[in-house]
């Protein structure tokens, strides 16, 4: 994985659990280490799990020296193929120049422990540390497609696929894009397996009374353009003008704190639109609690950066939470307009305000339309059951693997 441990990547923390109690032994090889000021506690005992280095060490030195003495012609064919495909993006050239050395160690380290398999989450630098490895050791190796991962970085994309022994997609329509892209062959190897929530988490909310008091607005993401949070604020400007009552919460960090912050001052919002800042996932579930409406205002941004199918949407869900959304990616097979939820187009706060506005003017309405929304949750969108649709392909991988 690219980090660890991160905080808003819940899914992949509650993945390797339940794999775990699945009796998979996991260790953990992250591109970087953090040390971030809120960490999961779940996520504290695998840190025992972590083999990490440095971009360049000594150790790192030695054993790109043995590597290439043991084998000149795959320690060259290798450097010059990742170089040669990455060339196209300057970011990923660099990246993947500094990735490099330290990859070439972690297949020392991994062949050592006996590892017969490599999964990795999302398809940009961990599936190139993947790939490295592979091509190193023979160890087979698989990764999970996201969003941005396949939607914007493409750099050798086409070739650490079709090296993975197979692919996971959270999404339908990632499949579909991935086959559009590149061909036929990408669909066979794709399996579907969404990310999965834990229901016991997050109790369903009981039916609402026939008038709202008042609109309780929530919205989890990190504080990046894509999200769209920017027109979320904006919709709450157009319900105060409305005169509906509310109150939003934004939970979340990141490069846009300020940004919006100083939009919330400049619409006189302050009281009742608030950043709360990092949340782990105790305090996300009891928010989630104390909310009436969930919001996702996500954008498609001009690179194509995009969600994939956000996990925040499954848990507002899972816990009978009215939800709008915004129409892009693979959120429609979760929001099912006046299914399931309501979705809205993208950067459209009027629209946005609207959904809101009919959620506060129909509760008991959009009480059904999340009750449907978390059975359809219970049926595609658990952890139980992911977890053990992805550890039978893991199985089948290990047995088939060729000696």
């Amino acid at each position: 994985m690219s980090r660890f441990p991160n905080l808003s990547e819940t899914f992949i923390l509650r993945e390797m659990i339940a794999l775990r109690d699945l009796g998979w032994e996991i260790d953990i090889y992250p591109i970087i280490l953090q040390h971030p000021p809120v960490i999961h506690p779940e996520a504290r005992p695998w840190l025992q799990r972590v083999h990490h280095s440095p971009y360049l060490s000594v150790t790192v030195l030695a054993a790109n020296v043995r590597a290439f003495f043991r084998s000149p012609r795959v320690y060259f064919r290798t450097a010059l193929r990742v170089l040669r495909e990455n060339a196209s993006n300057l970011n990923f050239f660099v990246r993947a120049l500094a990735l490099f050395p330290k990859a070439v160690l972690a297949a020392e380290q991994i062949q050592r422990q006996g590892i017969q398999h490599i999964h990795a989450h999302y398809a940009s630098h961990p599936a190139l540390f993947a790939w490295i490895i592979h091509q190193f050791t023979g160890i087979p190796y698989s990764i999970t497609v996201h969003a941005h991962d396949i939607f914007v970085r493409k750099a050798m994309l086409a070739t650490k696929l079709a090296d993975a022994r197979f692919i996971i997609s959270i999404s339908e329509f990632n499949r579909a894009y991935l086959s559009r892209l590149y061909g036929a062959w990408v669909e066979p190897k794709t399996h579907i397996i969404h990310c999965g929530v834990e229901p016991q988490r997050y109790p369903p909310h009981a039916e609402p009374p026939a008038a709202l008091p008042s609109l309780k607005i929530l919205s989890i993401g990190s504080l990046q353009p894509y999200k769209g949070q920017k027109y979320l604020i904006e919709a709450c400007a157009l319900l105060r003008t409305q005169q509906i009552p509310f109150e939003c919460q934004i939970i979340g960090a990141g490069e846009l704190q300020t940004e919006l912050q100083a939009q919330i001052e400049s619409l006189g919002l302050e009281n009742q639109v608030r950043l709360l800042g990092p949340q782990n996932q105790q305090s996300v579930a009891e928010h989630l609690a104390a909310a009436n409406v969930y919001a996702q205002p996500s954008i498609i941004t001009p690179s194509g950066k995009m969600e994939g199918i956000p996990v925040s949407i499954m848990e507002a869900l899972a816990c009978a939470l009215p939800v709008v959304a915004t129409e892009l990616s693979g959120i429609p097979e979760l929001v099912r307009p006046f299914q399931t939820g309501q979705l809205v187009p993208p950067e459209n706060p009027e629209a946005l305000a609207e959904a809101l506005a009919w959620v506060y003017q129909h509760p008991q309405e959009a009480h059904k339309m999340a009750l449907r929304g978390r059975e359809l949750v219970m049926e595609q969108f658990t952890l139980t059951r992911n977890a053990a649709a992805l550890a039978a392909i893991f199985e089948e991988t290990v047995k088939t693997r060729p000696d």
